[in-house]
């Protein structure tokens, strides 16, 4: 008998003899399969298990963990973390408590002191009861099982990813604190918004920066007194930046300093009452969209143990599931745009620049030296700076002023995500909101639904009450701008089975009347894709999860078709605008990877509308406003009289910005229209965060792309991208559709895949199906599950 063999039962789990069990010891040893048996078995010897846990992984990639307690769920799915994306969320630990330098060198000493100034360095106590009352124990079970498989690589060193090979050093053990402390790599606004404010109120006026930003709802800003705008550094952000950027990597070695591309962090949800489906049951779809990278940022995991059996996605360096379902309730996510974060400005006192006017008097800053480890060479020393508000980011001793950044994120109960340890929890209605309550980052549009029919919008996040100033440009830190304590989630607006009979949200303003007067933020996505949504939702009463895949893949684009209404009136001599109108005028908005006419659209919008408007509608700001918010650009044309003089004004631009765009579009792929395609311009591609430090043979196996795209910044497919190459730069990687109720019968789509191992058929065997727009079944019941098993691994007590 193999004494290291484990023998399964489809319905009832792993049966192993206590000999089995005793036998396993050998850490790693794979147990053929008997005949009959569906798929090998590996066994792993697991530090802090107190039980064994199944492990099986299904034809998709997709990890189901069955343990008999939380404790060991939760510890699982740490090794298993680590065991699939070690590399990950080792840079992940390391970029976020500032301890890059002792494993890549001196250059990014810069980039480890910028994070530590967003460190959340307050009472641990109060920290951990924000989440939920056994939050320190899920961390410490989740990083112990981290560390069970760095432990299980001290023997099997053979199996240590090839990243940390080719960089020449290896991974770290983590501790609970690790998982909370790290927050910047939040998503929270508007910091960087204000400062560009400031620079066109500069340049043009405050009023200006309404081409670049509309805001909603409508408001007039005025510069705070004591500002003064054109007294800000141009690199006032660079510390800032630094702090929150990705690590980077140049040609065989490191850097760390990088310009950010812009993009527009967004996301979909919805959710569609069962009186509108035709099963009767309730729909929950949700696509959030984040940087696209290889691996995914995301992880769709299967957590099963006596009291929780929860499926979905999340974050691979957190526990829990933070998108997906318990079996009871469903739950969505999407940006909730509410302002975290303030800029403050402060006269330094010139015989002491560590000290800044208060008040009536002059306050120190709380000055924090800390050892910096740097590989190959001695330790460093780096100062830390913080006001009552915040880290000092920028000093200028030429005009005597410092910068710092009041951010919720330093608070308790603001770590990004990890708050989902309790809703995922939740049974009902009233204990989903009850766990929202406290929720801190980022900020959320949660959907909900559940099997008792209801569908809920549940918005979360720590939201500031600033006192006589609205948060849109920075402010002097001499005490006249505060925050005086925050709204909790009870100040914030909910929704309950509404007679719509569903609910859709896609970062766009929606806050009701009432609570637009609290300040909560004025900066919100365009509304294109929520209206696009609410126009396919609208007109369907039997709603499928088929439908609700064909929409998370809907490429019409609002704004072309808005845009092609206005080109319907006119004409010109000229040969080449003639056709351009002709092609455009014959489109139907919808901005496929095939479509010529796409093609045409977006590089006329982004590249030659958007940047014309700027320079016709504030000149002097055109050298500040990179491009023109496309809400407030088409209300324009739409209604000329505001930023441009008249229609025969409109008309010129419009003639003469797709005269040039066209021009661009035929160096670009050519003369013959009928050779033209969105997506031999814009692209997907899955880079691997250190791909810039291998070489060629090595970027090839760990980059994933590129893949023709489609869709825009504005449709509900979205993609945003870079202007100078079209690369996408971010968008829905990972995707879900539920049906309530019925879970077999639930989707999704992760991509490149489920894996970090670019030797594993998973790491990016999604991308195809997602770039096509097919999914997988998410498999819940154990029959499901058994029915796509591919590999089984038992996770056996040390």
């Amino acid at each position: 008998m193999d004494v290291g063999r484990v023998r399964f039962s489809r319905r009832q789990g792993f049966v192993a003899t206590a000999a089995g069990i005793a036998g396993a010891g050998v850490m790693g040893a794979a147990a053929s399969a008997t005949p009959g048996d569906p798929a090998p078995v590996t066994n792993f010897q697991v530090k802090g298990l107190r039980a064994p846990v199944e492990l099986i992984e299904d034809r998709y990639g997709v990890p189901h963990l069955y343990a008999s307690s939380e404790d060991d769920v939760f510890l699982a799915q740490g090794f298993n973390a680590a065991r699939e994306r070690l590399f990950q969320i080792d840079l992940w630990r390391r970029r976020g408590l500032g301890r890059l330098a002792e494993v890549l060198g001196p250059d990014y000493v810069d980039q480890d002191r910028a994070t530590r100034l967003f460190l959340y360095r307050g009472d641990m106590d109060v920290e951990w009861s924000r989440y939920a009352p056994d939050a320190q124990r899920i961390a410490t079970q989740f990083t112990a099982g981290i560390n069970a498989y760095l432990d299980w690589l001290d023997q099997h060193p053979e199996r240590l990813p090839a990243e940390f090979g080719i960089l020449g050093y290896q991974p770290a053990r983590w501790e609970p604190a690790d998982v909370v402390r790290i927050r910047s790599h939040g998503l929270t606004r508007n910091l960087t918004s204000e400062v560009k404010r400031a620079k066109v109120a500069c340049a043009a006026g405050v009023d200006a920066d309404l081409v670049r930003q509309g805001l909603q709802p409508d408001r007039l800003t005025t510069v705070p007194a004591g500002f003064d705008p054109c007294a800000m550094p141009a690199d006032v952000l660079a510390v800032f930046e630094l702090a929150t950027q990705e690590v980077e990597f140049k040609e065989g070695s490191v850097r760390a300093r990088t310009i950010r591309d812009a993009t527009t962090e967004g996301s979909n949800n919805w959710v569609v009452g069962g009186q509108r489906t035709a099963t009767g049951r309730p729909i929950l779809a949700n696509d959030p969209h984040r940087a696209y990278s290889a691996p995914s940022l995301r992880y769709i995991a299967h957590l099963s143990a006596p009291g929780l059996d929860v499926i979905g996605a999340g974050e691979p360096a957190l526990p829990g599931i933070s998108i997906g379902h318990n079996g009871t309730i469903a739950f969505g996510l999407t940006i909730f745009p509410m302002d975290q974060e303030d800029l403050y400005v402060y006269q330094l006192d010139p015989a002491d620049r560590t000290r800044y006017r208060y008040r009536d008097g002059w306050e120190s800053m709380s000055i924090r030296r800390e050892t910096v480890a740097v590989f190959g060479e001695a330790d460093r020393t780096v100062e830390l700076a913080f006001t009552r508000h915040g880290p000092v980011i920028r000093v200028d001793e030429q005009r005597n002023l410092a910068y710092a950044v009041r951010t919720a994120w330093l608070e308790p109960g603001m770590s990004p995500y990890f708050g989902s340890i309790s809703y995922m929890r939740a049974r009902n209605f009233r204990e989903f909101t009850a766990s929202m309550r406290n929720w801190g980052a980022p900020t959320e549009n949660q959907v909900y639904a559940d099997v008792d029919g209801n569908i809920g919008w549940v918005p979360g996040g720590l939201a500031p009450k600033r006192v006589g100033y609205d948060g849109l440009l920075p402010v002097p830190g001499d005490g006249r701008y505060e925050w005086n304590g925050f709204y909790s989630g009870d100040d914030l607006p909910r929704q309950l089975n509404p007679a719509a009979g569903f609910i859709a949200t896609a970062n766009q303003f929606n806050l009701p009347p009432e609570h637009q007067d609290k300040g909560l933020g004025f900066e919100w996505t365009n509304p294109f894709r929520h209206q696009r949504i609410v126009e396919v939702l609208s007109r369907q009463r039997k709603h499928t999860v088929a439908d609700s895949t064909a929409l998370q893949n809907d490429q019409l684009s609002i704004p072309a078709r808005r845009l092609v209404a206005l080109l319907s009136k006119l004409d010109s001599g000229e040969s080449d605008l003639r056709r351009a109108l002709r092609l455009l005028r014959g489109w139907d908005a919808v901005e496929a990877a095939d479509s010529n006419a796409a093609a045409l659209f977006e590089v006329w919008l982004s590249k030659h509308l958007g940047p014309g408007f700027v320079r016709a509608a504030v000149p002097k700001a055109a050298g500040v406003i990179e491009d023109a918010d496309t809400l407030v650009l088409l209300g324009e044309l739409e209604k000329p009289g505001r930023w441009l003089p008249d229609e025969a004004a409109r008309d010129r631009l419009l003639l003469d910005t797709l005269r040039t765009a066209y021009a661009e579009v035929q160096e670009l792929l050519g003369r013959g229209e009928g050779r033209w395609r969105w997506g031999k311009l814009h692209h997907s591609f899955f880079q691997h965060p250190a791909s810039k430090a291998f070489d060629a043979t090595e970027r090839a196996r760990f980059d994933v792309g590129p893949l023709p795209r489609g869709g825009s910044p504005d449709t509900v497919n979205q993609s945003s991208y870079r202007t100078n190459d079209f690369r996408q730069t971010n968008g829905p990687s990972f995707r879900m559709v539920l049906d309530v109720g019925d879970w077999d019968s639930s989707v999704a789509v992760n991509t490149p895949g489920q894996s970090g191992n670019p030797d594993d058929p998973h790491y990016r065997d999604l991308a195809e199906s997602w770039r096509t727009g097919e999914y997988f079944p998410l498999a819940y019941s154990r029959e499901a599950v058994e029915e796509i098993a591919e590999h089984r691994m038992l996770l056996l007590p040390a």
